[in-house]
């Protein structure tokens, strides 16, 4: 049974840092690339970084790049999503997704695996 288990959420003021942590388990994890999806109140999921299954490659979207680094551990099934200088629009439910392909994409329905999502709040 595969599982993805997100942490690491929380509430912070604009301009601090997060870091999510998402533990995986029941699938071979350095066959996989990972990502990190989020979804704000009343919008759709979107794609916010990714990593290949060796790490050397690590796709982020426009709004995120040079404040969000997304990294991993494959010796550990953990993948991570260091967070800084937030802003209260990085307001939303943070999913980590898996998918068995070597390179990570922008499109959801390439993910076998989701986990349920952790919370975090960008205060101004």
């Amino acid at each position: 049974q595969v599982q993805l288990v997100e942490s690491g959420g929380g509430l912070v003021q604009a301009g601090g840092s997060l870091r999510l942590f998402c533990a995986a388990s029941g699938l071979m994890f350095s066959s996989y690339s990972l990502a990190w999806f989020r979804q704000a109140p009343g919008k759709e999921r979107e794609f916010v970084a990714g990593i290949s299954w060796m790490g050397g490659t690590t796709p982020y979207a426009v709004s995120v790049k040079g404040r969000f680094t997304i990294s991993r551990d494959n010796a550990k099934n953990m993948v991570y999503l260091q967070m800084n200088s937030l802003k209260p629009e990085d307001t939303a439910v943070y999913y980590c997704a898996a998918a068995s392909t070597a390179s990570p994409t922008q499109d959801q329905s390439n993910y076998n695996y989701w986990g349920q999502g952790t919370q975090v709040t960008v205060s101004s």
